[in-house]
């Protein structure tokens, strides 16, 4: 089993401050200049547009969204950033790779819904040891239609691999684990939405008010979205192995008397980010497709 953090590391972990933006050099040249230099939302590398051209990054339509975005509160994500897929381990790519060959799914290529549905058996199969049942099949198909908003019956490779690559992420690795890929910028913004949140001051927020940020704040928005905002999307259904969907269903079940004599629960700062983390790594992307579904 993975080591677990002190909650004192833990709380270090999810406090350091920002670290330099590289004294404002080029993350591909390498070199200063006076020019205007993109900054990545996420991490603190910078750019020059010449040289995200020049190595194929900046394609007509992605300049026109960096030049206007990456100096806004909504911001832009570099091609590092930008690529979940970058956070799986060898042996998780190779897991994934596997799956995708087995289920003849061609890499770089579009899934249609018959693609997605039988990608979806087969990992069912690998995890449970037994076929989908009907109600997951539909899980499924509502997924697919939120990685495919405009409704072309297909969905992009770059989208459905963000999706799975944070499906397998929560299904393999321990929370704490998870924050570690967290960078300074995403833990700044993350304790900004939690101060905004906490009014009174006293260190905590209720269990509502922690969802409302996974359906507004982590959420792909306006460019003229106000500050501390994150970019994400909507996104499919969340894994049945993601504790919020298991928290999800079991508020459910609850009659609406229930619910109103329980008292609310409190979240601090270190189980809002806990909370928050899948939603936070999955706002990394700078398309707009869904990725995950926050609970109702």
């Amino acid at each position: 089993p993975a080591k677990q953090l002190p909650d004192l590391e833990l709380e270090n972990l999810s406090l350091c401050p920002p670290q330099a933006l590289n004294d404002e050099m080029c993350e591909i040249c390498e070199v200063w200049t006076a020019e205007s230099l993109f900054p990545c939302r996420v991490c603190s590398r910078v750019y020059h547009d010449g040289c995200l051209r020049r190595m194929g990054y900046l394609q007509n339509d992605s300049a026109v969204e960096v030049t206007e975005t990456a100096h806004t509160e909504t911001g832009w994500s570099c091609y590092y950033c930008d690529n979940l897929n970058l956070l799986l381990t060898e042996e998780e790519m190779y897991s994934l790779m596997e799956t995708l060959k087995n289920c003849k799914i061609i890499p770089e290529t579009c899934l249609t819904l018959d693609d997605f549905l039988r990608y979806k058996h087969l990992v069912h199969k690998q995890q449970f040891e037994k076929p989908m049942a009907e109600a997951q099949e539909e899980q499924a198909t509502l997924q697919f239609s939120a990685l495919d908003p405009d409704k072309k019956g297909h969905i992009e490779w770059h989208d459905f691999l963000s999706h799975e690559s944070i499906q397998l992420l929560q299904k393999l690795r321990p929370q704490n684990a998870l924050l570690r890929l967290l960078t300074a910028k995403e833990r700044e913004r993350a304790r900004a939405a939690f101060l905004a949140l906490d009014q009174d001051n006293d260190g905590f927020i209720r269990e509502g008010e922690c969802r409302r940020v996974q359906h507004t704040w982590f959420r792909k928005h306006q460019k003229e979205a106000p500050s501390c905002n994150v970019s994400i999307s909507h996104v499919g259904p969340m894994s049945e192995s993601s504790p919020a969907s298991s928290s999800s269903g079991k508020s459910q079940e609850k009659t609406p008397q229930a619910a109103e004599q329980e008292e609310p629960r409190l979240i601090d700062w270190s189980g809002f980010l806990k909370e928050n983390v899948a939603y936070i790594l999955a706002a990394r992307p700078n398309s707009a497709a869904l990725h995950l579904q926050p609970p109702a």
